[in-house]
């Protein structure tokens, strides 16, 4: 580093720092970092720098150079997404994500998948009716219990009990499916 540019380090600090400050919080950065971004871009200008007998041009420079560096941190936040934002089931201010949202992310699009081929499989090894009266109730046609009822050959008002046996059915499968893990560790 030359001396004309540590003397605008000893000069431009205090003025640098309150421009970072003013525009960071709308940039959505840090004020160092934005500090920081114009001190690189100084050192790293090959150009001619502002002539040092003018004190104008230095503080032009600077505040056009901090006004450049925030647009830039603005655009690059509008570009990036954090990772573990829009993950599935809730985002970080609690909210859900949408079906297309969430088809977005690789990993919960797979493990959208395991959790429905798991499903499936635990519904087609249910006994008797269970496995046709729950493909008609999980149905994308959204059948009414009248419509079920007329499907399956079987009363309307046997319908609830006998989804009850199934739901009853279909959790205890899932349950041993996904059992708790096992001790870790001596056992006594």
């Amino acid at each position: 580093m030359d001396l004309l540019k540590a003397d605008y380090v000893d000069k431009l600090g205090p003025l640098l720092s309150a421009e970072a400050a003013a525009e960071a919080p709308g940039a959505g950065v840090d004020a160092a970092d934005l500090e920081q971004a114009v001190w690189v871009r100084l050192l790293e200008s090959g150009g001619p720098t502002p002539d040092p007998a003018e004190p104008a041009e230095p503080a032009r420079w600077l505040r056009r150079a901090v006004r450049a560096e925030a647009r830039l941190a603005r655009r690059r936040a509008r570009r990036e997404i954090p990772y573990g934002h829009g993950h599935g089931r809730g985002s970080a201010d609690g909210s859900t994500t949408g079906g297309a949202a969430a088809a977005a992310e690789p990993e919960d699009a797979l493990l959208h998948g395991e959790e429905n081929r798991a499903l499936r499989s635990a519904v087609a090894r249910l006994p008797g009716r269970c496995p046709e009266l729950m493909k008609a109730l999980l149905s994308p046609r959204d059948l009414t219990y009248r419509e079920i009822a007329g499907e399956l050959g079987i009363s309307q008002g046997s319908l609830g009990p006998v989804r009850s046996r199934c739901l009853g059915c279909l959790r205890r499968m899932l349950a041993a499916e996904v059992a708790a893990p096992g001790l870790r560790g001596k056992e006594r």
